[in-house]
């Protein structure tokens, strides 16, 4: 997964194109310095260990996107061995880095990725209905033309809240009988000519529907619940987390992780006391979102929040997805070979 929605970094190695989301504030709650040593799990366009090379501190930059990895050799080649990319998802970052004084992740697609047609991220242009960020495995058409209504139905309605996944399922169910879904516009067209648009809607009627492609043939949610994991894995005592999210559905797992991590969970009345577990994580201030002035600057920053917590000295608990109350949903492999 590369910088998130908020990958509007300036280029490495060329012209500036935009402004990292609350790099500011990230800078802040990570509090780089010489000698630290921070995991930039969504390394995406830089700007984020551009910022924190800046202030000293040594940086292991991963994307999943071998283009941003690419992309980034130069400013690696010209940090004076401070800054190490991997090419990797960062739900693995402990595999990269054997302690670390901060984690950083940007989570969801970034602006050079939406900004790529031939990625197939955006229905702004023509391009092939692809979304995948490592162009490896299964692609969103892959999805579109393959699942039955049923699996399309739960994936629209949970990963992208849309309150007409049914009625796009089945139509998609029945327009792929003649002729296979191929690309962006499409798809796109399709659902906007199948649900209507009114005039003055400012949201495309497609674009719920790319979102929950996206974050299912990616794995999102998982690669998010994975990392926060492996966060808890290698940042040592007083090591800071710093989490970009752009939607409630990434928002929500961390909220959840941090609270679990940071105090016992509250439990029922109709069930035993839980055990009291010992903090492995103290929040760090209340979440951050961007003010009028940056969302002016940069309109895709508009639904970022940051959350931060610091490390105790506490050992990483076992490894437990279900703190996260991730949705249920098909598996994506055994779908679409079937």
């Amino acid at each position: 997964m590369t910088a998130g929605h908020g990958g509007d970094h300036p280029a490495v190695g060329g012209p500036a194109r935009h402004i990292p989301v609350l790099l500011g504030d990230v800078v802040a709650a990570l509090a780089p310095a010489p000698g630290r040593i921070i995991v930039d799990g969504t390394f995406g366009a830089g700007g984020y260990s551009t910022a924190l090379l800046s202030a000293g501190a040594t940086v292991i930059g991963i994307d999943r996107d071998p283009e941003a990895i690419a992309s980034g050799r130069r400013l690696e080649a010209n940090s004076g061995g401070k800054l190490r990319l991997v090419h990797g998802r960062f739900s693995r970052l402990d595999d990269h880095a054997g302690g670390a004084d901060g984690v950083v992740l940007d989570i969801g697609v970034s602006s050079m990725q939406i900004d790529e047609a031939g990625r197939g991220f955006s229905f702004r242009s023509e391009g092939p209905l692809d979304m995948r960020m490592d162009r490896a495995g299964p692609s969103a058409a892959d999805v579109v033309n393959r699942f039955d209504a049923g699996d399309l139905t739960r994936i629209f309605g949970l990963l992208g809240e849309e309150r007409h996944a049914g009625r796009i399922a089945r139509m998609i169910e029945k327009r792929r009988a003649s002729k296979a879904f191929e690309s962006t516009l499409e798809l796109a067209e399709a659902i906007e000519a199948h649900v209507g648009r009114k005039p003055g809607d400012r949201i495309h009627p497609a674009t719920r529907v790319f979102q929950a492609l996206r974050i299912f043939v990616n794995d999102e949610l998982g690669e998010l619940a994975g990392g926060l994991l492996a966060a808890e894995r290698v940042l040592v005592p007083g090591g800071r987390l710093a989490v970009v999210t752009f939607h409630s559905l990434e928002d929500r797992l961390v909220k959840r992780f941090v609270a679990d991590r940071s105090g016992s969970p509250a439990g029922s009345r109709y069930l035993p006391e839980p055990q009291a577990q010992v903090p492995t994580f103290a929040k760090l201030g209340a979440p951050v979102v961007p003010g009028d002035a940056e969302i002016a600057a940069n309109p895709r920053a508009r639904s970022a929040r940051l959350r931060a917590a610091v490390r105790t000295a506490a050992p990483a608990r076992k490894p437990d997805f279900s703190v996260f109350g991730l949705p249920s949903l098909p598996a994506l492999r055994v779908s679409v070979e079937r």
